[in-house]
């Protein structure tokens, strides 16, 4: 089987990608993806992440057609490059990346939002009750309290809400009901 990368003049694409043509970008996708891919998932060793990393090497391929010098290497390398570039940059930036399992992000989550309440002030001195409304928010399961306190602190809608505790609106709407009712249980 011969290869097509010789007969494909990857020069002649990019400079019709510097033009505007997107078919010379479909072809170029065409012609690579599959061995960029290759190369992505080969360093940073997730498909997922791997296909991302093309798709974004192909928009700086659209983008940047106009800057490619033909003095400085092939065409066929400079779109290699742009997606090792990528990848290396992705394994160095997940490096970064501090894993947490759920209940560490939720007890993240909760001490954030209390902090963000604890800073809620007002003309009426609400400082001054929050003890007793603290230590009934402190008797809250934490994610029922985060649910009250993104609703009431935040002004969040319950889907947004939902989405960011992940959990259906529904158990979000009866989690605020029944804290609600717990708060009123405990205040009074």
């Amino acid at each position: 089987m011969p290869d097509r990368t010789e007969e494909f003049d990857y020069e002649a694409a990019l400079n019709a990608c510097a033009a505007g043509e997107q078919a010379a970008l479909r072809r170029l996708y065409d012609q690579e993806s599959a061995r960029l891919l290759g190369v992505a998932q080969r360093i940073v060793r997730d498909s997922a992440l791997a296909e991302d990393i093309v798709h974004d090497a192909f928009i700086k391929v659209w983008t940047g057609a106009g800057s490619y010098d033909p003095l400085r290497g092939a065409a066929r390398g400079w779109m290699y490059s742009i997606t090792r570039h990528l990848a290396l940059n992705a394994v160095r930036d997940h490096g970064r990346e501090v894993m947490v399992d759920d209940d560490a992000a939720a007890a993240i989550d909760a001490k954030a939002s209390m902090e963000r309440w604890a800073d809620v002030t007002d003309a009426f001195a609400f400082r001054a009750s929050a003890g007793q409304i603290g230590d009934c928010l402190e008797q809250l399961d934490p994610v029922r309290r985060n649910c009250l306190l993104h609703a009431y602190v935040e002004g969040l809608s319950h889907s947004e809400i939902a989405e960011r505790v992940d959990a259906p609106m529904g158990t979000v709407k009866s989690w605020i009901k029944r804290s609600l009712a717990s708060l009123k249980v405990c205040l009074s």
